[in-house]
């Protein structure tokens, strides 16, 4: 195991505990703060991350962090960059749903090389490398092989004022998901538990998407934005995306449908 991977699982067993705490609580849910991406810190986000940051100070595996609540940390360790997202799914963790994870992303030169998620509930770690396929635990994951939208299952999200394109394309898959932690849902496409993820809101950011998307397409997955091209991301949390992950085989079908 890299030095990469042995932080990102003594991080995840550090921020199961403080769930175990706060989640489903009403202090977890509190506000306390505004986060750099925008949107309202709840106390469930502050403590995972500082917790997470610590641990990565003391690790030395990266030179900046950024995180979803924190913004862009420098730190004194070696060259290259974290992507963070301490609880991807706060609603659900938060109301005690278990459905939640922490992303753990390293880049270098702007490359996500390595990608960890932890499912937080159930401890389940899904992890891969660029060009070393993906993983649960020790076990090399597969996306579903899949063909057919009515035979498929979908996690899906649109934009509140233009409905008409998702609903074109949630009308016609067999089952429709909205589970609401995206860094999962690309592990679960990764693992063939569903087909796709799609979600048009423009509002996925870098710390969301930057360890699943690699988890997936390790897994052999695809990754696009909705219209098909390859989907980057700015070092910036407070700037949102589009996002079309699938098994490979309903890919073009699904684009058809969005564009």
């Amino acid at each position: 195991m890299s030095d990469f991977f042995r932080v990102c699982d003594e991080i995840a067993d550090a921020v199961t505990e403080i769930s175990e705490e706060l989640a489903g609580t009403v202090a977890g849910a509190e506000v306390v703060g505004l986060g750099a991406d925008g949107t309202p810190t709840k106390k469930i986000d502050r403590v995972a991350e500082d917790c997470a940051i610590e641990y990565l100070k003391a690790s030395q595996i990266c030179s900046l962090v950024i995180s979803e609540e924190a913004g862009k940390v420098a730190l004194d360790g070696e060259h290259g960059t974290v992507f963070l997202d301490p609880i991807d799914g706060t609603f659900n963790a938060t109301r005690g749903i278990p459905f939640f994870a922490i992303s753990i992303a390293f880049a270098v030169g702007g490359k996500v090389t390595k990608g960890y998620v932890r499912d937080i509930p159930h401890g389940e770690s899904f992890s891969a490398e660029k060009g070393k396929g993906a993983f649960i635990g020790e076990k090399r994951i597969h996306v579903s092989k899949t063909s057919t939208l009515h035979g498929c299952a979908m996690s899906i999200y649109g934009r509140k004022f233009d409905p008409n394109r998702i609903f074109a394309l949630g009308g016609r898959v067999r089952r429709w998901r909205l589970l609401g932690a995206s860094a999962l849902e690309l592990c679960y496409v990764a693992a063939g538990r569903i087909d796709g993820f799609i979600d048009i809101r423009e509002t996925l950011r870098v710390t969301d998407a930057a360890a699943g998307m690699l988890i997936c397409r390790e897994a052999g997955g695809i990754v696009t934005d909705a219209n098909g091209e390859e989907l980057t991301f700015p070092e910036e949390v407070s700037i949102g995306r589009t996002i079309v992950a699938t098994n490979g085989y309903l890919h073009g079908k699904v684009i058809e449908y969005i564009r």
